[in-house]
């Protein structure tokens, strides 16, 4: 009989899908958003409008909701846990701006997921998951399109932390399929992938499918 190993092997990395930041056609977004999501395995949504108005917001989540928890994908709504928790979102993400940890809990309950960004540092990384976050995000590992981004680690980060801390970590910034398998290996549970998915030249839908097949080489 085969020796089972001490320590379990690490789940494979997985797609966190991030919306685009603006949805002129919610209907158009939400179909498109339905065949991506068929293409292949993803773990959650963000839901990220940061120009959208509260009404823009919970429309958008609205719509959005139902097409991927029927798939199976968490929605994590960007930076509100008020209207997240309003809207019956799985949970929500909160900058090093935003509400704290603490006041998000409170407001979303215990069985909600929190993740928190803590850019290039593991000393904000373990003060997140010191106070319960279910995951952390660093970045950016690569220039991003998506938005501005002044903070750069180095991925040998995702490595320090599974190694030393049990709370997954969320690679995100310029993921790409063609440096995805790069972060997966370096130790990231999830790579966050926007503007690589929904501007694929072409479409979405492929873009999944890559992402899954380059993630599935990695481990």
């Amino acid at each position: 009989m085969a020796k089972q190993p001490l320590i379990p092997a690490r789940p494979p990395c997985r797609l966190y899908l991030i919306t685009p930041s603006a949805i002129p056609d919610l209907g158009a977004f939400v179909l498109t958003l339905a065949n991506a999501l068929d293409a292949g395995d993803v773990a959650a949504l963000q839901v990220r409008l940061k120009a959208a108005d509260d009404p823009g917001v919970l429309a958008a989540v609205e719509a959005i909701l139902p097409v991927a928890q029927r798939r199976g994908v968490a929605v994590i709504l960007n930076d509100r846990p008020d209207l997240a928790k309003r809207s019956g979102c799985d949970g929500v993400h909160l900058g090093q701006s935003d509400m704290p940890l603490a006041e998000a809990r409170r407001i979303m309950g215990t069985e909600a997921m929190i993740g928190v960004t803590c850019h290039d540092s593991r000393e904000l990384a373990m003060d997140a998951a010191e106070a319960g976050a279910d995951y952390v995000a660093f970045g950016a590992f690569h220039p991003s399109t998506t938005k501005a981004t002044t903070h750069r680690p180095d991925p040998e980060i995702l490595t320090i932390w599974q190694e030393t801390v049990e709370v997954p970590c969320v690679a995100i910034g310029g993921v790409t399929p063609q440096n995805a398998a790069d972060l997966a290996k370096a130790g990231a549970d999830f790579v966050a992938v926007s503007s690589a998915v929904w501007d694929h030249p072409d479409g979405p839908a492929l873009a999944v499918r890559e992402f899954n097949q380059v993630l599935a080489s990695a481990n």
